[in-house]
């Protein structure tokens, strides 16, 4: 029985890791622009709930 071993950090390129960090900074703008300061009572206090069971200080 034989198993191969495969390098995946090495075929990435840096136009995907630019790809993967857009992407990313743009779920945390919207989770942070909309969720945060949503007028939505239910998705605000969902979010304000989940920082207070992370015990980041809102207010």
């Amino acid at each position: 029985m034989t198993t191969a071993s495969v390098s995946l950090g090495a075929s990435v390129s840096s136009q995907s890791r630019f790809m993967q960090l857009a992407l990313a900074a743009l779920l945390g703008i919207f989770v942070v622009g909309f969720v945060g300061f949503s007028h939505i009572d239910a998705v605000h206090n969902a979010a304000h709930d989940y920082r207070h069971s992370m015990a980041f200080p809102c207010h």
